[in-house]
């Protein structure tokens, strides 16, 4: 059972990634694997390879939390396969009602990870302002023109995984916001090393640095960590926001998001349906969060 919990949960980061401002980082915050992920993630170092090599797969496999990972991350590959579709066509058909859910759904799991927090203190009411300001600060950033240096394109690998680690980012967003979506977009198509090594680079430097930094934080500053991390979650709800006009630029066939007119919403029959929605997604978590609770006492 604890298996396919968590295979499920696989399968909500990987339905993730198609929605605006969300990333598979928010998604194991909100489901209580974050810590645990990111220490597995770091666990992978020159140690774990060479056990691996050397064909002592049993302490490959402990050192790294291997079953943890593929479950998780076969329910990552499942949803993008599939599920992930269904939620393209909602945000097509429905993407008011779609959003209203999320919004719920997001509010209440902000609400159940802060209370994470042991102790509530001025430092973790100041990390939680930060952490909501700057995801809030990334949403108004205008676009950055292209640039193929080497240098240039390894930083874009950090900072892109290092915004799908991190909850409230979304890895393909700051691509377009550091200017260089569609280069790596055409670079995939056409398997054009010369940009694809760099992105590769930095994606690795990123994921060994990151996972390595935040295991600290949990171990050593753990409840201004949460803070942090739960201020990026916030801070995405204006990304979430349902009544908004997306802006979109159309890059080698696809749209993507580039910013956003944000209003309020008309007192209408669609206002009170995403009212629900946003309650539905609400109440969900909240029953998730007591089911999870009653079951571990």
């Amino acid at each position: 059972m604890d298996k396919l919990k968590l295979f499920f949960k696989g399968v909500a980061m990987g339905a993730a990634n198609v929605i605006p401002g969300v990333s598979g980082g928010t998604v194991a915050f909100i489901t209580g694997i974050y810590e645990r992920l990111i220490n597995a993630l770091k666990s992978i170092d020159v140690a774990a390879l060479k056990l691996f090599f050397s064909g002592r797969f049993k302490e490959f496999s402990h050192r790294v939390d291997f079953n943890f990972l593929v479950v998780l991350f076969l329910g990552v590959f499942v949803s993008i396969l599939s599920l992930a579709k269904l939620l393209e066509i909602a945000f097509d058909q429905y993407e008011t009602l779609t959003l209203s859910f999320f919004f719920g759904l997001i509010v209440a799991s902000v609400a159940a990870v802060s209370r994470q927090i042991t102790q509530i203190s001025l430092g973790v009411l100041i990390s939680f302002v930060i952490g909501c300001v700057v995801a809030i600060a990334i949403a108004f950033l205008p676009p950055a023109q292209a640039n193929d240096s080497f240098m240039y394109l390894t930083l874009c690998g950090v900072v892109a995984v290092c915004s799908m680690i991190l909850p409230g980012l979304s890895g393909s967003y700051i691509l377009l916001l550091m200017g260089n979506y569609l280069l790596v977009l055409k670079a995939i198509s056409a398997l054009e090393i010369r940009i694809l090594a760099p992105i590769a680079i930095g994606c690795v430097l990123g994921l060994v640095v990151l996972s390595r930094i935040l295991s600290y934080l949990f171990s050593k500053y753990k409840d201004v960590t949460i803070a942090v991390l739960s201020g990026f979650v916030a801070g995405s709800l204006l990304i979430i926001w349902p009544w908004k006009v997306t802006l979109t630029e159309t890059f080698d066939g696809k749209e993507k998001a580039i910013g956003y007119i944000w209003k309020l919403p008309e007192l209408n029959a669609e206002f009170v349906y995403s009212v629900v929605f946003i309650i539905i997604g609400f109440l969900m978590v909240f029953w998730m969060e007591r089911k999870s609770s009653t079951s571990t006492q």
